[in-house]
């Protein structure tokens, strides 16, 4: 059967990804007189912000995660579709499976973010573990628990003391969120839970190669976070740069760490929308795009989030942060909505930056709103509030409100069942 010509049906936006970006520009195109269809590899859109939580058993998946389905169920012009998205073809407007099918569209939506970048040393990925899905988070909080159990079998020190040895490579927000955490579970929530071993003796290092940890934030809330950091009984190494990684360890800087416990936390890279496209690229791998968020010459196709490369005027590219890619997505769709209804086209994008957070622990975090510089209890609070209400339903809202407030009494973690061979024992038959 023929294919309907396209200037005889409504416009079709296709919309590769679900995650903030995608997740915004759908729903901004509730009342559009067009067919909206968001495509993703998962069946879910995740809150990443907390994905470190669920890596560390302080939450479950469903805590951070809701279908697809779910959010758009009331939108009668919206599809989901689970796929696996390989390419796109410009000029014949469609966009390619890895089932061998095709999705043709009039406009499209490029959200689909960005990857752990090992800066060319993709042999390391084979030994590190990275932070980016709900399955990298079940793969970390299997090695972390199975670590410990297995060191809990052990009759051998040497071994004792590499499977418990936590290595967190980079210093970002991510990485800072994953080290202390860690350092909580080891000394707080597991510290009684063994008869063999001493969970409190685990060693953890946070590394950056940079001078400083959190280096986005002035260098004030820098310093805090790293005494904090300290404080937890983290080894913060700075200015030291990894060299190798292999399936026992890693060279920091000139001195050797044994162990099979390392997360990569230090870079990233766009998904590869600009090599589908053609399209010019920042040293990332994010496209390059117009104040309007539209791929220079196909003003049809738009590139938001940690996918595109936008220079608000600064110089600087916008950071890969939720606000950005949720204040896109939700221009984008409004552009788009008004052009199909033959309005005027809006002015540019213009970021509200609302201010950044990090966590460090337990009644321990920085932010940075506008120029109000909080630290300790009070920034931990209004870190806790916001991302509670980030959120995108009640239920998740309110499971992960119990959860920490449970974890603040009690110390205790709910999500510590482990369903499989620990990664930490695979790795040893």
């Amino acid at each position: 059967m023929s294919q309907e010509p396209r200037e005889s049906r409504r416009p079709t936006i296709v919309i590769i990804g679900a995650g903030f970006g995608g997740m915004a520009a759908a729903k901004a195109l509730k009342r559009c007189d067009a067919d909206v269809m968001l495509v993703d590899r998962t069946n879910h859109h995740l809150f990443q912000p907390l994905l470190y939580q669920v890596a560390t058993a302080a939450l479950s998946p469903a805590d951070i995660a809701t279908a697809s389905r779910v959010l758009l169920r009331r939108q009668a012009n919206a599809k989901v579709m689970m796929a696996d998205v390989t390419g796109v073809d410009p000029d014949q407007r469609y966009v390619q499976l890895a089932d061998g099918k095709s999705l043709p569209y009039d406009y499209l939506v490029l959200a689909t973010g960005a990857a752990y970048s090992f800066f060319g040393h993709d042999a390391w990925a084979r030994h590190a573990l990275t932070l980016k899905t709900l399955e990298d988070a079940l793969r970390i909080r299997a090695r972390l628990l199975g670590a410990f159990e297995h060191a809990e079998r052990s009759d051998d020190p040497a071994e004792i003391r590499r499977l418990l040895t936590f290595v967190v490579v980079g210093a970002g927000p991510t990485g800072v969120e994953l080290a202390g955490t860690i350092a909580e579970l080891a000394r707080m929530t597991l510290a009684r839970d063994f008869r063999s071993i001493d969970p409190r003796l685990a060693r953890i290092i946070l590394c950056e190669a940079g001078s400083r940890v959190l280096s986005a934030f002035p260098e004030a809330l820098s310093a805090y976070s790293a005494a904090a950091l300290e404080t937890l009984g983290i080894e913060v190494r700075l200015g030291e740069a990894v060299k190798d990684i292999d399936a026992t360890g890693l060279m920091l800087g000139e001195s050797r760490i044994d162990t099979t416990n390392i997360l990569w936390c230090a870079g990233t890279e766009a998904r590869p929308a600009a090599q589908w496209l053609g399209a010019g690229a920042a040293r990332n791998g994010a496209v390059t795009v117009l104040p309007d968020c539209s791929i220079p010459g196909r003003p049809e196709i738009f590139a938001i989030g940690d996918v595109a490369s936008f220079d608000d005027g600064t110089g600087r590219p916008l950071p890969g942060l939720a606000p950005v890619a949720k204040q896109q997505g939700h221009y984008v769709g409004r552009l788009l909505s008004d052009r199909i209804a033959g309005k005027g086209a809006p002015g540019p994008f213009r970021y509200r930056d609302l201010g950044t957070m990090a966590v460090i622990g337990r009644s321990r975090a920085i932010a940075l709103l506008g120029g109000l510089k909080m630290k300790g209890f009070i920034a931990w609070l209004a870190w806790s509030l916001v991302h509670l209400m980030l959120l995108v339903d009640f239920r998740s809202r309110l499971m992960v409100y119990a959860n920490w407030s449970w974890a603040w009494f009690t110390y205790g973690r709910g999500a510590r069942l482990l369903t499989d061979l620990p990664v930490a024992e695979r790795s040893e038959s």
